[in-house]
């Protein structure tokens, strides 16, 4: 992969300019096409004139904010979404989020509702529909990351051998367990709490990287809190620590290097990890290992097919729906049963292929790339399918050449869907049945959810965005605004799209959606120079963000420094881990932080 920047801005979230437009009518649902916006019924519209940048951001954000990896913001919002009403949905195209286009009009009919002009915002009153932010850039990155990945030789990690009934866990490398007494090395390491005011949550333990990575540094995965334990995966490497003090409870070494991890185990605490099947730039990222992370024991092992043919890649993402992990990618799909890696099915091989899949705790969802006479008119469908036999139970066909880019939310269905050339962007959800039930309508806001890439064909998730949440009736996205201007999480209705509430970040920061907690939506309060961030919750009704735990100003620095942030917040603990963890050299590679817990 690109090797990042050693720090990410402090801050927002990334996109640039992205605005969810109105017009852009997304795919024609299976029901008899409904017409577009201002259109009739009739055949998919052009895209709205002004397509504005939808982008994956996949550098980092312009804002600041340690986030996820930031795709690049989509700009213009273009129409995309399926109306479900008639009328077209917001005209004027705004770039969402860094990741894949936000809102966007989305067909709640079979027909693509008509595009409408636009301005940068895509969702000026309007149904929303974003526009990426350059996406034929985002598209060299993606394929840049995809081949640079694995880049030299790479190094043997400074690991012992697999955590065994007969070897202890591995030992932990220096843990600053912010008391003040240090850890004893050359005199001790600052004391972390020393500027703790009243009211301010402890910095339970701070993690610095030991393990001994390639030239371009690894990418890490997690972190994911099972009980008393915070796990985290990188280069060739699992690790389970105690989420009170930070120590390590038990270590798996996988042959190579890993390659992919859904974003949530299941509810049990089973997780399946992808790793190559051999070193060095030839790996393929083949091989799968299942780990129960509530003990840190390693299951069943199992190698995905080897894809054939002229065009096969093997760039496989992992999802968990149910009790089944799916291996999917551009060439081919699988599913596995999550208890003893049986294989369970084979997705189709011709036709509509399914390119990736979101999965929740029953359901399975599955989006699929159809070919067309026409190479520049791809047909994309969403579809929801039995776990067990990989067969869809409904499908809901897109609008020519939109592409389902991302799933916010499986449960309820909120999907993300762009147009790479028109570079538009819209956000559409369906009912339980897959018909259309709303299109996200985002007004003159821009919105830049982080998905932690750029294009799912080139091995990056379906779903595990951050900076969105869903209850079976409310949408919640972040606006994306400058640094030192506080934000909002807009709520929008999900029965018809439009905006129902909004709740601003406090001071000047900025917040962003993690996922529900209860009723509630719980978000992150990005730290500023001068103050810490904090972990919050906002009512089904809005209002003022109810704090859960208020880091300290006196490390915001710190809390701001890891590269492509991600989060887990669970028993009163927060947990800061850099997505990715590369230096200059190996000196620096071992000062890198790569983990830090806030907890009262």
């Amino acid at each position: 992969m690109t090797q990042p920047p050693s720090n990410q801005p402090p801050g927002g979230f990334g996109a640039p300019d992205p605005n969810p437009g109105a017009n852009v009518p997304p795919m024609p649902p299976q029901a008899p096409p409904v017409p577009p916006q201002a259109p009739p019924a009739g055949p998919p519209q052009a895209p709205p004139a002004q397509p504005g940048p939808y982008g994956y951001p996949q550098q980092a954000p312009q804002q600041p904010g340690p986030y996820g990896y930031p795709q690049q913001a989509p700009q213009q919002p273009g129409p995309y979404g399926y109306p479900q009403q008639p009328g077209p949905y917001g005209q004027q195209p705004g770039p969402y989020g860094q990741q894949p286009g936000q809102y966007g009009s989305y067909p709640a009919a079979p027909m693509p509702p008509a595009p409408g002009g636009g301005g940068k915002n895509p969702f000026k009153g309007k149904p929303g529909l974003v526009v990426g932010a350059a996406v034929a850039a985002a598209l060299v990155i993606g394929l840049g990351t995809w081949f640079v990945v694995g880049g030299d030789e790479e190094k043997e990690p400074v690991a012992q051998p697999t955590n065994s009934a007969s070897t202890g866990p591995k030992p932990t490398a220096s843990v600053d367990k912010g008391d003040g007494k240090g850890d004893g090395e050359d005199g001790g390491p600052e004391d972390l709490n020393s500027g703790r005011k009243d009211g301010e949550a402890k910095v339970a333990w701070l993690l610095k990287n030991d393990v001994d990575l390639p030239r371009n540094g690894a990418d890490a995965y997690g972190p994911w809190i099972v009980g008393d334990t915070v796990v985290k995966a990188m280069y060739k490497g699992i690790d389970g620590y105690s989420l009170a003090d930070g120590s390590r409870k038990w270590h798996i070494d996988v042959p190579n290097q890993l390659c992919a991890a859904p974003p949530q185990p299941s509810a049990n605490g089973l997780m399946v990890f992808g790793y190559k099947d051999s070193a060095g730039d030839k790996g393929k990222c083949l091989e799968m290992q299942q780990v129960d992370l509530n003990t840190g024991k390693a299951g069943w092992k199992k190698s995905i097919p080897k894809p054939t043919g002229l065009f096969a890649f093997s760039d496989n993402t992992l999802a968990i729906g149910g009790n089944t992990v799916t291996a999917a990618g551009s060439s081919s799909a699988y599913g596995f049963s999550l208890t003893n890696g049986r294989q369970l099915f084979t997705g189709p091989t011709s036709g509509c292929k399914p390119y990736a899949y979101a999965g929740g705790s029953t359901k399975l969802i599955a989006a699929s790339q159809c070919r067309t006479g026409d190479v520049n008119k791809e047909q994309h469908e969403v579809s929801e399918v039995d776990p067990n036999t990989g067969k869809a139970k409904w499908t809901f066909k897109l609008q020519a050449t939109w592409e389902v880019d991302k799933v916010y939310s499986v449960d309820p269905l909120v999907v993300s869907a762009t147009q790479r050339e028109q570079k538009k962007w819209a956000i559409f959800s369906l009912t339980a049945d897959g018909r259309m039930r709303s299109q996200i309508q985002g007004g003159k806001d821009k919105f830049a959810p982080r998905c932690g890439g750029t294009f799912v064909i080139f091995g990056k998730n379906l779903s595990g965005c951050t900076g969105v949440a869903a209850d079976q009736n409310t949408f919640y996205m972040a606006t994306d605004t400058s640094y030192g201007t506080p934000n909002e999480v807009v709520a929008f209705d999900l029965g018809n799209g439009k905006e129902k509430w909004r709740s601003k970040a406090p001071g000047e920061q900025q917040m962003t959606p993690l996922r529900m907690e209860g009723s509630d939506v719980l978000v992150y309060v990005e730290p500023r120079y001068d103050t810490g961030g904090a972990v919050a919750t906002i009512a089904p009704t809005g209002g003022a963000p109810k704090t859960l735990l208020q880091h300290q100003a006196a490390v915001s620095s710190l809390e701001s420094s890891f590269f492509s942030a991600r989060y887990a917040y669970a028993n009163g603990s927060f947990v800061i881990a850099a997505g990715r963890v590369s230096a200059s050299n190996d000196k620096a590679e071992k000062e890198t932080k790569t983990m830090m817990a806030y907890g009262k």
